[in-house]
């Protein structure tokens, strides 16, 4: 559908891409079989835990990612429930990456399934923004098999609003100077960041969609909520406000802390499993660290109980680290020092924070060790990018070992740094305490809204 609006000279141009059903999807690839039904990716339904995606068909029924898989067995009797492939979702994300920076130079991954493009100033390459958002649309659909949805705007706001409202399969492009007119009538809960909590706080004030948040003077949102009113002001104008979407796309951002957790079926008081569990963990997090070329001051332990009593506890390093070995010292440690023995545990997680991006000066005498314990899991991670992130681990953790959970921001993020290591030696990915566990191989004419196939001019 052609857009005639006249467009400001220095307007940006931002492509918010998402995949549809993203973790379905990939395994429908995989199993014909599955669509056309209500499934359920993440776990099985007498599980604990929650699910991480839902098919369309499931969604009719209230289903929906981070619903509890008992209670998606409750809504949803009929469902199918997939454990989940993290490595075959890297896969494709990785494929939708490639296609996605033929289009830009400038692209952050956001999700394992979503992403930013800047796209300003590439009109000569692929045309108008509708006419190259149906361009990539055709050209993920050829190369991935995969559907995806795009909103454009002028800023990373609006795009990600936008592709919500063109879900699934549709293509939605809010014109410069339309952005409150689009905004105006959708729910407080549409705007990025607006969740449970702070929508409750606005509806005590009378405040039910986007448009009675504009209305607003910006003083008497930050007379309640402080720096967030003041983001929430310029998020109801469709402006880049507040945290990450102060960022601009492809920009660097800082992580705040890096951590993995593990909720049980079964609650247990086996001191060897749950420091295996541990171990396990904290292999993760070092994992992450290591991608992200950080180094961790601080590790915290979480401890729930059976009656979900919750407990956190951390400790300060006097010198940073990246090595999983270090980390769970420290957080075994905080383990034996916290927990109540022969009671029940529900849920472990490591955590990793203050971090710096080199680590301290160490002496010569620490050097050796510490070189050495970095170039064996610079190899095991040489492995896991090859072969999945189960395929190595260190023995004290085998026991704790379990399914890797699907998740959003997964280890391997397409486009995130990774440290490229030119030799790799698989026999010196099995020192003492490392072993390999396994190989495997427009509807609204103002605002551009158009289905995807249908070419926009």
């Amino acid at each position: 559908m052609a857009v005639t609006s006249q467009l400001p000279a220095l307007s940006r141009t931002i492509f918010h891409v998402d995949m549809d059903a993203f973790f379905v999807s990939v395994e429908e690839l995989y199993d014909p079989s599955l669509k056309g039904k209500a499934v359920v990716v993440g776990g099985q339904r007498h599980e604990r835990g929650v699910l991480s995606a839902a098919s369309y068909e499931a969604r009719k029924f209230g289903v929906h990612s981070a619903l509890p898989l008992r209670t998606a067995a409750k809504l949803c009797p009929q469902a199918i429930f997939v454990e989940g492939h993290p490595q075959r979702y890297r896969e494709y994300s990785e494929k939708v990456y490639k296609v996605l920076t033929a289009f830009s130079p400038q692209v952050e991954m956001a999700s394992i399934d979503e992403a930013y493009l800047d796209m300003t100033g590439t009109a000569r390459l692929h045309g108008p923004p509708l006419r190259a958002a149906h361009k990539l649309h055709r050209r993920m659909k050829e190369e991935t098999q995969l559907n995806c949805s795009i909103g454009i705007g002028s800023s990373r706001l609006i795009a990600k609003v936008s592709s919500a409202q063109s879900k699934p399969n549709g293509v939605l492009w809010i014109v410069p100077g339309e952005e409150s007119k689009f905004l105006a009538p959708l729910d407080v809960r549409a705007i990025p960041g607006v969740g449970k909590v702070m929508e409750s706080h606005l509806r005590s004030l009378g405040i039910k969609k986007v448009g009675d948040l504009a209305r607003l003077e910006e003083f008497e949102l930050e007379e309640r909520f402080g720096k967030w009113g003041l983001a929430l002001a310029g998020k109801a104008r469709g402006e880049d406000a507040g945290g990450w979407f102060d960022a601009e796309v492809g920009a660097d951002t800082a992580a705040r802390s890096i951590s993995h957790e593990h909720t049980y079926n079964e609650d247990t008081a086996d001191t060897n499993q749950l420091e295996a569990t541990l171990m396990r963990l904290s292999e993760m997090v070092g994992r992450r660290l290591r991608e992200a070329k950080l180094y961790a001051r601080t590790i915290q332990l979480k401890l729930r109980y059976k009656d979900f009593t919750t407990i956190t506890r951390a400790h300060t390093l006097p010198a940073p680290t990246q090595l999983d070995g270090e980390i769970f010292e420290q957080v075994r440690a905080l383990f034996r020092k916290n927990w109540k023995q022969r009671r029940e545990v529900r849920l472990l997680g490591v955590q990793a924070s203050s971090f710096e991006a080199q680590p301290e000066q160490i002496s010569l005498l620490e050097s050796g060790p510490q070189q050495r314990w970095k170039n064996v899991l610079a190899a095991a991670d040489r492995l896991r990018d090859k072969f999945g992130e189960s395929s190595v681990s260190f023995a004290s953790g085998l026991r704790g070992t379990f399914r890797e959970r699907t998740h959003e921001n997964p280890t391997g993020l397409p486009g995130k740094n990774k440290e490229k290591w030119s030799r790799f030696n698989y026999h010196t990915a099995s020192p003492t305490g490392l072993r390999p566990v396994g190989h495997s191989r427009a509807a609204v004419p103002t605002f551009g809204k158009t289905k995807a196939g249908h070419p926009g001019r």
